[in-house]
């Protein structure tokens, strides 16, 4: 079962912003709306250290508004990774990943890949982020960026599930649940990608939506 689906890109309406702060605030609310409506707790950003097409360099964009953008919308963040090249961002809502935790078939998943510590948040990132310095990636993550655990375990090895659709992570087991949850994404990424083709101000548009 395919996920044939273009994904809205932040070149559609990159354009539109040319304040540096609207510009990267455009960024950051496209590449976090799933969190910003409450359908995940969480997702990585990677930022390339480069110009993108229109000139703009986002990483270089961050490191001067980023952090109090960020301060603004409600979400919060850890640079997991910073080099010369990129950094790799962590950005979550701290109210749905400790709900996530909460959950006892997520602190046991996440203690079966080896974390003592599972149902406190700031111990729980700062494993995740010892082990990726460490060089070997811990996908165990997944289960923090509100992915299925079934795909996660699948994907880990740790379920004897087959691999079953392709969509924007690989689905193991029965499809549809996770399918579905694939359109959620993509349908709430394409909500705010209209809402930035046509708002005045990005900055509006990185914001929790409290009714979520």
């Amino acid at each position: 079962m395919p996920y044939p689906q273009r994904r809205p890109s932040w070149q559609d309406f990159s354009a539109r912003y040319s304040d540096e702060q609207e510009c990267i605030a455009s960024y950051l609310a496209l590449e976090t709306a799933e969190i910003l409506h409450g359908l995940k707790p969480a997702n990585l950003i990677n930022l390339p250290n480069r110009p993108r097409r229109c000139g703009r360099n986002l990483h270089q964009l961050w490191k001067r508004h980023g952090r109090g953008l960020l301060e603004q919308s409600g979400l919060e963040f850890r640079e997991v990774v910073e080099r010369d090249h990129s950094v790799l961002l962590f950005i979550f809502n701290r109210q749905a990943l400790e709900q996530t935790l909460a959950r006892p078939n997520a602190r046991a998943f996440l203690r079966k890949a080896g974390h003592a510590h599972a149902a406190n948040l700031e111990q729980t990132l700062d494993e995740l982020q010892r082990r990726i310095h460490s060089g070997a990636f811990p996908h165990e993550i997944g289960a923090l960026l509100g992915y299925p655990l079934k795909d996660v375990a699948g994907f880990m090895g740790w379920a004897r599930l087959p691999s079953s659709a392709q969509g924007p992570w690989k689905i193991f087991g029965a499809p549809e649940q996770s399918l579905r949850l694939a359109q959620e994404f993509h349908n709430c990424r394409c909500r705010m990608a209209q809402r930035l083709s046509r708002c005045a101000s990005a900055m509006e548009c990185l914001r929790i939506d409290k009714a979520a």
